[in-house]
């Protein structure tokens, strides 16, 4: 359980360790691809680009964190707080740049939280701020996977093997994305397993720990998704399912710009399952090198040119995940100081 109420300063020579090293994995990803390839033909296919159609995919980059903005508008809109699309935008964008270099998942949620109640929402919404918009997207990963291993089956371009291991890692999400709702349920024993799994925890990085703490924390989680009964989680899921959708045209464009046109099942494919795999595989940070190496493969695998596929991934990578993180690294900053970003109404606790 997150502790979404301790904002710790960051040690800034850590941070740009974890930048570094976080470069160093992607330049090494990108030099290796295109050696598995003619780098003349490449550099061919590089220069006869449809470049209105790069664009175009940035501008759909630009339309996935309008729908986290808009995720969260609609999130806090319920508990009665108004956040605009833009800077809802600007607070996803630096809180999954944050989390590529602290904490994962965990690092994003807490600094999403942090800036939704700098923002003056009340503790429970900024809880739900923090938690909910990754479950949405989740949701949103596992019905576009789902389709695109349907598709791969039914079109038998899988194997029995395959498809069980994609199952699988499609349960995994299931139950790491929503086994703690289980909460809602068994408040008593969910509180029970977490205090005995943190304590434990604890112990181990010989930290102190404070089981008040704990049942905050799990009490907070659980009033906070009672706050969204009566279809009122409707809204953010719609923002959820346009930072996929959004993401999809982004891939589909820049295949396009390189000369090749994407069926349906072939994208839904080529897209969910390499960010499965990336899920599953959460201890590499942005799925560095998995969403790469796999989603160049699988197109390859599906009957897309190998040239096509390396260039039009690593092409997608850049605008849909090296372009944010930056963007996202820069904004943080003035999301924290800015004057103008900070509401005027007290907090409330």
């Amino acid at each position: 359980m997150a502790d979404f109420e301790n904002e710790k300063t960051q040690d800034k020579k850590k941070t740009w360790r974890v930048i570094v090293i976080l470069v160093l994995l992607g330049l090494a990803v990108n030099l290796v691809l295109p050696k598995m390839m003619d780098i003349r033909h490449a550099i061919e296919l590089v220069r006869e680009m449809t470049w209105w159609a790069v664009g175009m995919a940035v501008l759909a980059i630009g339309v996935v964190y309008l729908g986290d903005g808009y995720c969260l508008h609609a999130l806090l809109d319920t508990h009665n707080h108004r956040l605009n699309i833009f800077e809802g935008a600007m607070i996803s964008l630096a809180s999954v740049s944050i989390g590529l270099v602290a904490g994962g998942w965990i690092g994003a949620a807490a600094a999403t939280y942090r800036f939704v109640h700098k923002h003056g929402a009340r503790k429970t919404s900024a809880t739900i701020a923090g938690i909910l918009p990754s479950m949405l997207v989740n949701a949103a990963i596992i019905l576009v996977s789902a389709v695109g291993i349907a598709y791969l089956a039914l079109t038998d371009r899988i194997t029995q093997s395959q498809l069980i291991q994609y199952g699988v890692f499609l349960l995994f999400l299931f139950v790491f994305t929503y086994g703690y709702l289980l909460a809602l349920v068994f408040p008593k024993a969910t509180y029970k397993a977490v205090n005995w799994a943190l304590w434990n925890w604890a112990r181990l990085r010989k930290k102190p720990y404070d089981p008040a703490k704990t049942r905050q924390n799990v009490n907070s989680v659980i009033q906070a998704w009672k706050s969204l009964r009566g279809g009122s989680w409707f809204r953010p899921l719609l923002g959820a399912f346009v930072h996929i959708l959004a993401n999809m045209a982004a891939l589909y464009l820049v295949f396009f710009a390189a000369g090749y046109q994407l069926n349906l099942g072939v994208l839904f494919a080529g897209y969910g399952i390499p960010i499965l795999i990336a899920k599953v595989a959460f201890i590499v940070p942005g799925g560095v090198g998995v969403i790469e190496a796999s989603m160049a493969a699988l197109f390859t695998s599906l009957g897309v040119p190998k040239e096509i596929s390396i260039v039009a991934v690593i092409g997608y990578r850049l605008v849909s995940f090296w372009l944010p993180t930056f963007i996202g690294l820069s904004l943080s900053p003035f999301l924290t100081r800015s004057k103008a970003f900070q509401s005027d109404e007290t907090p409330a606790n």
